[in-house]
């Protein structure tokens, strides 16, 4: 089991960065796919990127692709998302995600296993 805990989540302009951090616990992080997903009011959680458990293959939306890159730091247990060019369409609560069994680029919502709480992100034009 792997209990998830994101920060960094905030208040920013159009146009501006941010980065958000995920903290897991347990002594597994490397053996989980990770990945960030995001919820707008009024509208399903979708996918926006995924790492393998070595770090070394990721997977981005379309929406995002070449604005935000994630990371992960398997010897602290931690995953980030840096985001770029930030626009009022990323406005949205992210979610960090951790999968244990599946395979191949994505992480659709279904394979995920555990979910952190959230953090707001919210872009103003």
């Amino acid at each position: 089991q792997v209990q998830l805990v994101e920060s960094g989540g905030g208040l920013v302009q159009d146009g501006g960065s941010l980065r958000l951090s995920c903290a897991a616990s347990g002594r597994t992080f490397s053996s989980y796919r990770m990945g960030w997903f995001r919820q707008a009011p009024g509208k399903d959680r979708e996918f926006v990127a995924a790492i393998s458990r070595s770090g070394g293959s990721t997977s981005y939306s379309d929406s995002i692709k070449d604005r935000f890159t994630i990371s992960r730091d398997n010897a602290n247990n931690m995953l980030f998302l840096q985001m770029n060019s930030l626009k009022s369409a990323d406005t949205a609560v992210y979610y960090c995600a951790a999968d244990a069994t599946g395979v191949g680029s994505r992480i659709t919502l279904q394979q995920v296993d555990y979910w952190g709480q959230g953090t707001q992100v919210t872009v103003s034009s």
